[in-house]
């Protein structure tokens, strides 16, 4: 399926801000992306298998909150990381 991944994370994808991965899960999915593209998950998922707080993720345009969520080959995941600073 395709994933847009955003512009701080593409030094993982070589600049790429669309990837392919797979998984039947959203868990499976970020697993497929670490193999892919290695250190992508740890930056998306933290130690506790939680999505972290900055991190968002949208199936086919609707935010999903639990690793658990199931996808099919045919969505469309997308990547939003927030940014902060002062």
């Amino acid at each position: 399926m395709k994933v847009g991944i955003p512009t701080p994370l593409r030094s993982y994808t070589k600049g790429r801000g669309s990837v392919e991965a797979s998984g039947a899960t959203l868990d499976e999915l970020t697993r497929d992306l670490d193999r892919r593209y290695p250190g992508l998950r740890f930056r998306v998922i933290d130690e506790q298998e939680h999505i972290r707080p900055h991190v968002k993720f949208f199936v086919n345009a609707e935010q999903v909150f639990d690793l658990k969520t199931p996808l099919a080959p045919s969505d469309e995941v997308a990547l939003i990381q927030a940014f902060s600073g002062g």
